[in-house]
């Protein structure tokens, strides 16, 4: 599934030898119209999946982020880390408990979420993207008085008057993105962790993919990229849709195309491309260079959902 110009090799230098001039000409020249289309704009990107945990894709996602910002675009990284949440948690003994999908986070577990996302997670990818030639800088929602939060409340799914308490799970109530604009109109690339903090300073864990929808349309994002492992949308027959509208997506939600785990992937998608973001593209994160592919040539490497 790699780009017929580009070369199967993933590590951090590419063999390009095999690639002739004409054909460097012809790739950059593909890519031309579209950096100078999103010259300027801001692309939020939410790292997730094998693209996450595998060091090669590490390094190709390094990469693309830093030539992205190279050519003139603003990237913004959200990260997740829901497994490295779990091997540390494992390390201490701790049992996750989850009800209905959700990880109940008492104090213990909310602690080492928070040393976690903020502190491994988030400057192993500062790391990397400033060893691919960048300018990182690590966030939370604290940051600048980022994410603002409160407790999630959570129905039972067969009985709404019941309410499930499942800790500092966290929803967002607002965002303040002044602090990743100062950074960006000073050529750093912000590294967000999805941590909210509450009215008495209380940490909240949120869902990165709420993070990513919520910050694409609070900055007025052309794109917002949600890196996964699946190759996109697919349809009943397991193809993939490659240019949908919001429109067609609540169509594939109402027959039932849409189901389970992809739900509030897509749920955070949509409401991003209904509320101003122009494009939403969820990619494979383990097809090298997924996202400079997606952005830079006009062949589809995951589903395009477009505002209208």
């Amino acid at each position: 599934m790699t780009h017929p110009l580009l070369p199967e090799s993933s590590s951090s230098d590419p063999d390009l030898s095999h690639i002739g001039p004409r054909d460097k000409a012809e790739i950059l020249a593909q890519a031309l119209p579209y950096i100078r289309q999103f010259h300027g704009k801001t692309i939020v990107i939410k790292y997730g999946g094998n693209a996450m945990t595998d060091p090669a894709l590490q390094a190709d996602f390094a990469e693309d982020v830093v030539l992205l910002k190279l050519v003139g675009m603003n990237p913004v990284v959200v990260h997740g880390g829901g497994p490295q949440i779990e091997m540390a948690l494992n390390r201490l003994g701790k049992k996750g408990h989850f009800i209905q999908g959700m990880r109940v986070t008492d104090d213990e577990t909310m602690e080492v979420v928070e040393w976690v996302l903020a502190g491994q997670v988030q400057q192993d990818i500062v790391g990397l993207i400033n060893q691919a030639g960048g300018k990182a800088v690590g966030l939370t929602g604290r940051d600048g008085g980022l994410i603002r939060a409160k407790k999630l409340t959570m129905l039972d799914k067969d009985d709404a008057s019941k309410e499930h308490d499942i800790g500092f799970v966290g929803e967002i109530v607002s965002i303040d993105p002044s602090v990743v604009k100062a950074l960006q109109d000073d050529a750093f690339i912000p590294v967000i962790s999805p941590i909210g903090f509450g009215e008495n300073n209380e940490s909240y864990n949120i869902n990165a993919d709420v993070v990513a929808g919520k910050l694409a349309t609070v900055l007025k994002a052309e794109k917002l990229v949600l890196l996964t492992n699946i190759p996109g949308v697919l349809n009943k027959a397991g193809e993939l849709l490659t240019d949908l509208t919001a429109r067609e997506i609540d169509g594939l939600f109402a027959d039932g195309t849409i189901s389970g785990g992809m739900l509030p992937k897509i749920e955070g998608a949509l409401d991003a491309a209904k509320s101003g973001v122009n494009a939403v593209h969820i990619i494979d994160g383990r097809v090298p260079h997924a996202m400079l592919l997606e952005i830079l040539t006009d062949k589809a490497y995951g589903t395009m959902i477009r505002s209208h």
